[in-house]
């Protein structure tokens, strides 16, 4: 069978296209704000208390995080402090090591009269000494109602930013860093892009590091967010940076942040596990595994790969105090439970990645309808602590038989647990009395 040269080219070109993205993503040198301070105990059961944000911020540190955000300051009851303003307090009066260290801050206002009130958060990153902002505004109809209009926005911005380059101390005496958050910008974009990108143009002449959109409800599509990406970059030309955080309303997040990437996005903020603030969100961990997965040196050479899962997994643990979804992908418990030989990845083979690559390894699960005999002897090593070789394929193959014939008999049998796991085995011949010794 052949096909024509001209579709033959054409093929080669699309396949080509995707090659050059894949390229793209390898390249790239990720602007991260790690968020695991703040973020995943937004949406948590239990969330975090002074002891643990200061057990926290080293082990962040400590796997390659530079840019760390401490906390939120709180804007709608800022009289009624937090334990993120306990631990900022902490770090200046202990005078622990602030550099990259960010919070969140809402803009001060103009008045008509053109008086300038900076707000309270503002007020207080400059009492608590923390040297960075990621500065939040509304862009869309919905979020600026009862807050501000456009006109008292557009006003307040250039002031707003100018009061904080003269009274934060940013990183070793210099200029803070600012960067603006969009809390809406996905929907600012889509409602009125003119008004957005005009807004947005007037930020790129700020002395500001750059600038930051959400879709904080995790409903906008990927390749919608990379075309918000793309006409941001019209108007906010490098070296500004362009950042992105993703929630996972949608199931769109990790797509959009690779899409975001891909349309001149330098990187993205959020926490290392995927808990987030409604049911989760684009985590820092899930991108740096996929830009693993693509063969993008940069992680490795950056972040303590083999700390990856485990360390996702401890913060997400002490956040819920319950365990991480076992089948969340690449973090929880069953990304790396084998069910079938089939579906194990190889170190050698393109757009695979291997569980040891990010500090995890592989697991078995017994599922009744696919499960062969490898699997079932890795499982049976688990529960016995028997080597997997030790077990005769005659049994195993007769495991597989018998799992089949009693489904068919309607019995509905989990024999992924260990009791029913052995009692299957001594069906099928072997000897668990040899097991037990």
């Amino acid at each position: 069978m052949s096909i024509d040269t001209a579709t033959g080219t054409r093929i080669h070109e699309i396949l080509a296209s995707t090659q050059h993205k894949i390229e793209q993503l390898r390249a790239v040198a990720p602007y991260f704000i790690d968020l695991s301070l703040r973020e995943n105990p937004v949406g948590a059961r239990v969330g975090q208390t002074l002891a643990d944000k200061l057990a926290i911020l080293p082990k962040i540190r400590d796997f390659g995080f530079d840019r760390i955000l401490l906390g939120t300051l709180d804007y709608s009851m800022p009289e009624e402090l937090e334990v993120d303003d306990d631990f900022m307090l902490y770090l200046r009066d202990h005078q622990i090591d602030t550099t990259g260290c960010y919070a969140f801050t809402d803009i001060g206002l103009v008045d008509e009269q053109g008086h300038f009130t900076p707000s309270p958060s503002m007020l207080k990153l400059r009492d608590y000494q923390v040297p960075n902002t990621l500065h939040e505004i509304y862009l869309s109809k919905d979020g600026m109602a009862g807050q501000y209009d456009l006109a008292t926005l557009v006003r307040s911005l250039p002031a707003s930013i100018a009061w904080l380059q003269q009274n934060i101390r940013g990183d070793h005496g210099g200029a803070p860093r600012i960067l603006i958050n969009v809390v809406d910008g996905c929907d600012a974009l889509a409602e009125d892009p003119d008004i957005a990108c005009g807004v947005f143009a007037m930020l790129a002449q700020q002395p500001i590091e750059g600038l930051s959109i959400e879709d904080d409800r995790g409903t906008y599509l990927p390749f919608q967010v990379g075309a918000f990406v793309a006409a941001i970059r019209c108007v906010l030309p490098p070296p500004l940076k362009l950042l992105v955080h993703m929630h996972a309303g949608g199931g769109f997040e990790n797509a959009s942040v690779l899409e975001a990437l891909l349309n001149g996005a330098d990187g993205a903020w959020g926490g290392l596990p995927k808990r987030a603030a409604i049911i989760g969100h684009a985590s820092l961990g899930e991108l740096i595994a996929n830009l693993v997965r693509l063969g993008n040196p940069h992680m490795a050479q950056r972040y303590q790969l083999d700390q990856l899962v485990p360390l996702a997994t401890s913060l997400q643990i002490l956040d819920e105090e319950q365990q991480v979804p076992d089948d969340l992908p690449i973090l929880g418990y069953n990304a790396y439970r084998l069910p079938l030989s089939f579906f194990r990845q190889r170190a050698d083979r393109f757009m695979d990645l291997v569980p040891e690559a990010i500090g995890g390894s592989y697991r078995y699960r017994i599922c009744p309808v696919v499960s062969d005999p490898a699997v079932i002897a890795g499982r049976l090593c688990e529960v016995t602590g028997e080597p997997a070789v030790s077990f005769a394929q005659d049994v195993l193959q007769q495991m597989v038989r018998l799992m089949r014939r009693e489904l068919r008999a309607g019995e509905r049998i989990v024999y992924d647990q260990p009791a029913e796991l052995l009692a299957l085995y001594a069906r099928a011949g072997g000897s668990v009395e040899r097991l037990a010794h």
